[in-house]
């Protein structure tokens, strides 16, 4: 069951459509902390199509932007006294963790939180954003977007994921019920409203398939052995695969990138979209052929890599550092219509 093919870039009248698209991952995480408003608002400054998120659960039910339950490597939850009865450790899909979780926390406690930079080595210019924000919920981003897209005269779409759904559905607080329930509130269930939904757990999806018209994304994490059988599968209830970037352009035994891989094409045979996650600029996160210098944390050739996938045929690039993807769609012809 395919519901949306690959498409061109190209305006329709309904909406804008984008192929290949800039997704900002977690907003223009490369610049400003992850899962902020401002780090939202800067990819949308630069020109994103999407910007992408991941969401979770409070313990009263609000969907929050967080990558990570574990709040101390993004948050100053360490530094409030108030809350320190609340570390404990939790096993999630099977990891033991260690600190403060959003699910045992109500949203006006979380809202007393700060926001900081996860990778302060990595991205030490970051740091200088650290307390300035909080951590918003689903609405107040929709609400960002909505403003932004406004201000800027084109509608900009957002890619929605769903962490750790099944660990949801077992505590009571299942994702898709809320993020439904918040996405029709909003005029944002029918499929032009440039909203998709994914997630690394097929079960969530085939229940969002089944409920929703909007686009659903399978997940595929660095390492899957994706089948035809598998694909075949998924296809029976996704629009598209969310893949990681070496599932597309394979790494040798020294980490160098190769080849394209069969699965765009084997993907796109089915009518089913494939983006890729996550490229960054830093050394550390690229392909060996691809480093400049051996520093980990100096800026690589990202052009490099982005130019690669492009050229594999991918239909987005989901990226910390949307504006080098953009400068090279900008220099990368693309198909005409008809």
């Amino acid at each position: 069951m395919t519901r949306e093919a690959p498409q061109v870039r190209e305006v329709s009248t309904s909406s804008l459509v984008l192929t290949p698209a800039v997704v900002a991952h977690r907003g223009a995480s490369g610049h400003r902390p992850e899962h902020t408003l401002e780090a939202y608002r800067t990819a949308i400054r630069m020109g994103v199509d999407d910007i992408e998120l991941d969401l979770v659960a409070t313990r009263d039910g609000v969907l929050v932007a967080r990558h990570d339950l574990e709040l101390s490597a993004t948050t100053d939850v360490a530094e409030r006294p108030g809350l320190a009865h609340l570390r404990r450790t939790l096993v999630v899909d099977g990891v033991e963790q260690h600190g403060w979780f959003v699910q045992d926390l109500t949203l006006a406690q979380l809202k007393t939180l700060a926001a900081r930079e996860r990778m302060p080595d990595t991205r030490p210019g970051n740091t200088a954003y650290d307390g300035v924000e909080g951590v918003p919920t689903l609405t107040e981003v929709l609400a960002t977007v909505r403003a932004e897209s406004a201000r800027r005269g084109r509608p900009v779409g957002v890619a929605l994921e769903l962490k750790h759904a099944a660990h949801h559905d077992a505590i009571g607080l299942p994702l898709d019920v809320p993020l439904l329930r918040e996405l029709a509130r909003q005029g944002l269930d029918h499929p032009w409203a440039r909203v998709t939904l994914m997630s690394f757990e097929a079960p969530v999806l085939r229940r969002l398939a089944a409920r929703t018209r909007l686009p659903v994304v399978q997940l595929l994490d660095r390492g899957h052995r994706l089948t035809s059988v598998e694909l075949d599968d998924i296809d029976d209830y996704a629009d598209g695969l969310g893949a990681h970037t070496s599932l597309v352009l394979p790494r040798d035994a020294g980490g160098a990138a190769g080849a394209p891989s069969s699965l765009v094409r084997d993907a796109h045979r089915r009518g089913l979209t494939v983006h890729v996650w996550t490229v960054r600029a830093e050394n550390r996160f690229l392909p060996t052929d691809l480093r400049r210098g051996t520093a980990p944390d100096a800026l690589g050739d990202m052009a490099g890599e982005v130019r690669a996938l492009l050229a594999a045929g991918v239909d987005g690039i989901i990226t910390d550092h949307p504006e080098q993807a953009l400068a090279v769609l900008r220099e990368t012809p693309v198909p005409a219509v008809g």
